[in-house]
């Protein structure tokens, strides 16, 4: 069996980020020969939160599963939404109880692919259970169940705090990626384990913002210290995450390369 494509972008931000996904999704499958997509979705509702309807829409664009992180419960109406929909993920390290699910398995063409979704704790709100714990749980799980593809997005404030979960999984996952942080870093690998890794995938939403919000409001309030509200910003839209390959029988990924494409533009960057 030949190997498995994966697609994984990193948080979706607004309207401007959730409409150049949906467009780019086909062309990006066909083009890339993609064979599973994974997509954040956790800021695409006005850059907080996710709804159902676009939880619908990201699905029948040609995501595969949808991740979130710490803005999962911002839209009031994903908590009753989330418990019906398992290809949309919260945190796996929410208390037992929590409304949805950290992690799915779904069959493929190519052999079945699970996914799971993991918070941190280092300043990011609200403090979870141990991820490490939850994930490593999680994991041993799925490998008992003969389940060899496994990638894990890990929604993280520190770097250290994903470089670490990346080398406890080495060799037990396909790929770490990490969220969170809007900003794509450059040092994706392959650890000796044969465990994808990329610290942050960025982010998928306006090229001329910060984070994705508007530039003026973002200065002003770092420059006068004062509450204000951060609309997301307009204009062009870069689309960012990583691409691997992966060996569906025994889940070590052969490739890994990071992706970054503006909207407007049929480009994908080198790393």
């Amino acid at each position: 069996m030949s190997a498995i494509r994966i697609l994984f972008l990193g948080d979706i931000v607004g309207e401007p980020g959730r409409k150049a996904v949906i467009e780019q999704l086909p062309r990006l499958r066909e083009s890339e020969g993609i064979d599973f997509i994974i997509v954040n979705g956790e800021n695409s509702a006005g850059g907080k939160g996710i709804t159902p309807r676009i939880s619908i829409d990201l699905l029948r664009a040609g995501a595969a599963v949808i991740t979130t992180g710490d803005h999962v419960w911002d839209q009031q109406e994903i908590v009753d939404y989330i418990p019906t929909e398992p290809r949309l993920l919260r945190p796996i390290n929410y208390p037992q109880g929590t409304p949805g699910n950290g992690s799915v398995v779904l069959e493929t063409a190519k052999g079945r692919i699970a996914v799971i979704q993991a918070q941190g704790r280092s300043f990011i709100q609200p403090p979870l259970e141990n991820p490490y714990l939850a994930v490593e749980k999680e994991v041993e799980r799925l490998r008992a169940d003969g389940v060899t593809t496994i990638v894990l997005d890990y929604h993280a404030e520190t770097t250290s705090e994903k470089i670490a979960m990346g080398r406890m999984l080495d060799g037990k996952v396909s790929l770490v990626v990490g969220t969170h942080t809007h900003v794509q870093t450059a040092d994706e690998r392959i650890f000796p384990g044969g465990t994808g890794y990329l610290t942050d995938a960025g982010m998928c939403g306006p090229e001329e913002s910060i984070l994705g919000r508007s530039i003026e409001s973002v200065v002003w309030r770092f420059k006068s210290g004062m509450p204000t509200r951060f609309p997301v910003a307009k204009g062009a839209v870069r689309l960012c995450g990583v691409i691997v390959d992966v060996n569906p029988q025994d889940g070590a990924c052969l490739a890994i390369r990071r992706l970054s494409l503006m909207a407007s533009q049929a480009m994908v960057e080198a790393p």
